[in-house]
């Protein structure tokens, strides 16, 4: 029988080595597949141990076929009834064309009339067409003035190994991973007992199918439907043997199984389906699944063993800007497995990722030895191998940043200012705080710190400043916070704070889930320096959270832009009644929520309302004594009406106080630096400007941070 399994492109090198090592010895790589002739038994053994086969087809005819007329009297000549039972269905489907045969429907439309007008002539009677879940598939293939009918043996395609009961975002297909983990030299580690690793696991395909690999598991070997079973000719007793036989290898196979995989993602649901597909494989005691972001990923014990992931690239999952700092960090991870040459002879570490994007991969910072090309579904995607060797990656190992003489006088500046703000700092028991704010002009960037983290944000560089200019003092700034402060660097965020329009102020940056907790005033507070502009905890707004706690005791406490609800947390251990924090943002709602049960205030009392903040309070009855309103400059989200503080700050102001309790009391808040309170159309209100003594010490230097004004009733 003359065979041909299909595979993606760039495979085919790989599936005939595959196929020979079966015992195929004829097989011969062609496009997208590889050709073989044999008996029913290679074929069987073909689709049941090939990790890298999409299909595995049997040509049935091949025949001339320049028109219609000529596929149908070819396909029309192909004995079908000696493949068919009357019962059986079917469907055909057809690929590639010609001049004259240009759609594949068409095409299978003439062989599905060829193949029911022979079956009625020879039996009688028309099998049944069933194109979602045929017994029988067959391809018509047209190639030039050639047609080529073949019976798809496999059924459905051969990445389905039967493990995979969930999928997360994007998932890597099965055949794919094998190649990469061929590709990387997998299969010589594992024999030497390596070890694998997965930093971005997503559902654990890479980590199963590098097990399976080095268990001798046929990868099919828990699928339970073939096509090849409806088929007239199967052999029931040889397909049992050698599942008997695959069997019998897996379980020695596994039996000896030194190596083992350890699998990591940022994402829990994603480590739950991992989890979940690693049990339906078999492999719970062999591979090990944790949340873990890249950045604080453990270094494992062991001296060889193969890091190999599937990192986002782009296209599906993320931003090109925001996945550049994963790759770097992927990078910095897998240089703490380098070896010098001495170490090697007992064996050593390897890496390997697969991205879309050359920029990405030139990221981590290392030197790659060899680079594959790869189709991930439809995109180019290439896998970069590293030897993680001192010698391999000597010249790509990150050199010291040679620091300008203007730098030296920034290290001055920021000691002073760490010598000039200690004493304070110690006193009040404060840990997040702003140590450096553009105080020189060629270092304009405002430096805060959250408790042995650091927060970056350079202020946009004017376009008279060279692009490199401006990266290379950014890139000072981070090496001296990181040595003065003793601040890794994966704990320094850094980001441009760039003018902004009509926007939300809490827009996101990123997606690292690289939560932190820190404390203020002895309450407890969840912050993010790297996934969004702001952190969660406006470090300018300390004196006004002791302010509300001050105020808070026994009074009916609103907080109108609530974000994170850091005020109302400060409002409720001071005492308050009640508390309601009014937000549009579901996502920053449930972080307050988080924030509140850090510091044990739950219950009914404590109310967290989603909604536009000038639609809520126009319909709001209740009455507040005491209410916190810090709304943004701009917003226009679609979901709410468009606000500009400095236009609309009267209606909201005056909408504040029809639900403000007698004797109740308005601290409102913005850090507009231009805003002008309108004191002549609020003439019927007392005010009191008090943003000097909202101002902390660490902000001394910039006295428009924020306003602020404590108003009531006349």
């Amino acid at each position: 029988m003359d065979f041909f399994a299909t595979c993606a492109r760039g495979l085919e090198e790989l599936l005939r080595d595959e196929l020979i090592g079966f015992g195929i010895a004829d097989a011969r790589a062609s496009s997208s597949g590889v050709r073989f002739s044999g008996e029913l038994k290679q074929a069987y053994r073909a689709m049941l141990y090939s990790r890298l086969a999409s299909r595995v087809l049997l040509t049935l005819s091949e025949f001339e076929a320049v028109d219609a007329e000529a596929l149908y009297e070819g396909a029309r000549d192909i004995p079908f009834e000696m493949h068919l039972r009357p019962e059986t269905t079917f469907a055909i489907h057809g690929q590639g064309g010609n001049r004259d045969l240009t759609h594949t429907q068409f095409i299978a439309m003439k062989v599905k009339d060829a193949l029911v007008d022979r079956l009625r002539a020879e039996r009688g009677m028309r099998p049944n067409v069933d194109t979602d879940h045929p017994h029988l598939s067959f391809e018509a293939l047209i190639r030039g003035d050639k047609a080529v009918i073949s019976l798809d043996l496999s059924g459905t395609p051969l990445n389905q190994r039967g493990y995979r009961r969930q999928a997360g975002d994007a998932p890597l297909r099965e055949t794919l991973a094998a190649a990469l983990l061929l590709r990387a030299g997998w299969p010589a580690i594992a024999a030497e007992g390596g070890q694998f690793i997965d930093p971005f696991c997503g559902s654990g395909t890479l980590l199963i199918e590098a097990i399976w690999m080095a268990g001798d598991v046929a990868p099919l070997l828990l699928r339970e439907r073939f096509g090849f079973e409806h088929w007239t000719h199967h052999d029931g007793a040889a397909w049992q043997a050698l599942r008997d036989e695959a069997a019998e290898r897996a379980r020695i196979g596994l039996q000896n199984l030194k190596a083992r995989a350890f699998g990591f993602d940022r994402d829990p649901q994603a480590v739950a389906s991992a989890q979940h597909n690693v049990r339906h494989a078999g492999l719970g005691g062999f591979i090990q699944v944790s949340k873990q972001d890249v950045a604080h990923l453990p270094r494992l014990q062991g001296d060889r063993g193969l890091i190999l992931s599937n990192p986002p690239y782009g296209e599906r999952l993320s931003d090109h800007d925001s996945l550049m700092p994963i790759y770097r960090r992927f990078g910095d991870k897998a240089r703490a497995y380098l070896q010098s040459a001495t170490d090697t002879e007992q064996g050593h570490w390897r890496a390997a990722l697969i991205t879309s994007d050359p920029a990405l991969a030139k990221a981590t910072e290392l030197r790659y030895d060899k680079r594959y090309a790869f189709l991930n579904g439809a995109l180019e995607c290439a896998l970069y191998t590293f030897e993680l060797t001192d010698t391999a990656q000597a010249a790509f190992v990150p050199k010291p940043v040679q620091l300008s003489d203007a730098a030296e006088g920034f290290r001055n500046r920021l000691r002073k200012n760490l010598k000039h703000l200690a004493p304070r700092l110690k006193r009040e028991q404060v840990s997040c705080y702003r140590v450096y704010d553009a105080d020189l002009p060629d270092y304009a960037a405002a430096i805060d710190i959250y408790e042995g983290a650091a927060h970056i944000q350079e202020y946009e560089a004017p376009k008279t400043i060279e692009p490199q200019t401006a990266q290379r003092r950014l890139k000072e700034l981070s090496t001296i916070v990181s040595e003065e402060l003793k601040i890794p660097r994966e704990l320094i965020a850094v980001k441009t704070r760039r003018s902004r329009t009509r926007e939300s102020q809490y827009e996101k940056q990123g997606d690292s889930q690289r939560f932190m907790t820190v404390e203020e005033g002895g309450l407890k507070f969840r912050v993010n320096l790297f996934d969004y502009l702001d952190t969660g905890l406006f470090l300018d707004h300390r004196p006004l959270r002791a302010r509300v706690r001050e105020l808070a005791s026994g009074k009916r406490f609103l907080n109108l832009f609530c974000y994170t609800a850091t005020v109302s947390v400060f409002a409720a251990a001071g005492g308050a009644r009640t508390t309601t924090s009014v937000d549009l943002s579901r996502t920053y709602l449930e972080w307050a929520s988080e924030n509140f049960a850090l510091n044990h205030f739950e219950g009914r009392e404590h109310r967290l309302v989603q909604a536009d903040v000038l639609r809520w309070l126009a319909a709001e009855t209740s009455r507040y004594d005491l209410i916190y309103v810090d709304p943004p400059t701009f917003s226009n989200s679609k979901r709410a009406e468009d606000f500009d503080v400095q236009r609309d700050h009267v209606a909201l102001l005056q909408a504040c106080a029809n639900i403000l309790a007698p004797g109740g009391l308005i601290l409102f808040s913005n850090n507009n630096r231009r805003f002008k309170l309108d004191q002549e159309a609020l003439s019927g209100f007392r005010i009191q400007d008090v943003t000097a003594k909202s101002i902390p010490f660490d902000f001394a230097r910039d006295d428009k941070i924020h306003h602020c004004f404590e108003i009531s009733r006349s």
